[in-house]
């Protein structure tokens, strides 16, 4: 009876009262005190609502639906699909919403939409994927916020790619704990890309010293890089690198001078197929010929083989405490090794270029390490 009177009374009412009535009825719906004949109109009268012409009806509705387990699936899923203002509280609470729908609704609506969705408590494995293929930069800025998302190495990666270029959201994955680390570095080139494209850079330098200088700042960075990368994640850097053609002799040997070993150690795995087991212990206190032969099976060049033996015994003396150095030290090793070994006719060029190459290096470190001084003596 008094959802009959509801009825009639509701044609005539003012917005304000159909919505305060739409929210004590909703209520009085989900508290199941209502009999069963009651509750069955109450479910009809709050479907009814849902054709109300204003949107602070259907908003009120919204509200007090959005949390309830109890609430009717065919309410739900229409307030879901309603406008902004309407569906916003539905798309983030909402318990009735499965993944099925949440992605539908990703893939049809714009950004704000999109990143109600990604704000919710928990956003599932699938769910996150789905935001990070179509989702627009809002819902993914959403998305790397949100604690509750479970997020999928393979989406961190589609995020960086599709929208690495853009700062925002490259300063939150790069703060996000879960980041992989080929991720990170994906994002180091994306930045170096837009600094070599800005217009105020390539006014200074020109484009080809802007490519050269941000081409070297991504090297270096990306060996920082190394060190923040947790070691299960050097095999996928490692694939990553080498799928960009970006693994060169250059930056190993300027991995090995700075002491990247077990980096270096999971190239030597990806590049020969041999156990993690085998190339740790060789590279630990393995004898020359060994560590010559791991070399080999990994395609090493030869005029590389005796400079990075150098510098492995250095580190391994350092890993033992039986000797203090760092990079200024072993690149200075490293570039003797090489001015001691006898040219040949046929390696005398590639013995060259690594000479220049080390040397580059070893003058790098000594201004950096001045740098460092230099700073430490103005701040004592």
């Amino acid at each position: 009876m008094v959802i009959r009177h509801f009825l009639k009374w509701i044609g005539s009412a003012k917005v304000a009262e159909r919505a305060a009535a739409a929210t004590a009825l909703a209520r009085a719906f989900l508290d199941h005190q209502l009999p069963f004949e009651d509750r069955c109109e109450a479910e009809a009268a709050l479907t009814l609502l849902l054709d109300d012409p204003s949107p602070k009806v259907r908003a009120a509705l919204a509200e007090a639906l959005s949390m309830s387990s109890q609430a009717p699936a065919q309410i739900v899923a229409a307030l879901a699909a309603d406008q902004h203002d309407v569906a916003a509280c539905i798309l983030v609470r909402s318990p009735l919403l499965g993944d099925a729908e949440l992605i539908d609704r990703v893939a049809s609506s714009d950004g704000p939409i999109q990143a109600l969705v990604a704000s919710r408590p928990y956003v599932s494995m699938s769910l996150s994927a789905a935001i990070a293929e179509v989702g627009e930069l809002e819902a993914c800025l959403a998305l790397v916020s949100n604690d509750g998302a479970d997020i999928a190495q393979l989406t961190f990666r589609r995020l960086a790619e599709r929208h690495g270029h853009e700062a925002a959201l490259r300063e939150r994955l790069l703060t996000n704990p879960r980041l992989p680390g080929d991720c990170r570095h994906t994002l180091l080139v994306k930045l170096g890309e837009a600094l070599r494209e800005a217009p105020l850079v390539r006014a200074l330098m020109g484009a080809r010293r802007a490519e050269r200088v941000t081409r070297e700042a991504c090297m270096r960075a990306s060996l920082t890089l190394i060190e923040h990368t947790r070691t299960h994640e050097h095999a996928a850097l490692v694939e990553h690198l080498r799928l960009r053609g970006e693994l060169t002799a250059s930056f190993l040997v300027r991995a090995v001078a700075h002491g990247k070993v077990d980096f270096f150690g999971s190239v030597l795995m990806a590049l020969s197929s041999q156990s993690e087991t085998r190339v740790r212990a060789v590279l630990a206190s393995g004898r020359d010929v060994a560590v010559t032969a791991l070399f080999r099976a990994a395609g090493l060049a030869a005029p590389m083989h005796g400079v990075f033996l150098r510098a492995l015994k250095v580190w391994r003396e350092v890993a033992a405490g039986r000797r203090v150095a760092g990079a200024q030290e072993v690149s200075w090793l490293m570039l003797r090794e090489i001015e001691s070994t006898a040219e040949t006719q046929a390696g005398s060029t590639a013995r060259g270029e690594l000479a220049a190459l080390v040397k580059s290096i070893h003058l790098e470190v000594l201004r950096e390490n001045a740098r460092c001084h230099a700073l430490a003596i103005a701040a004592a």
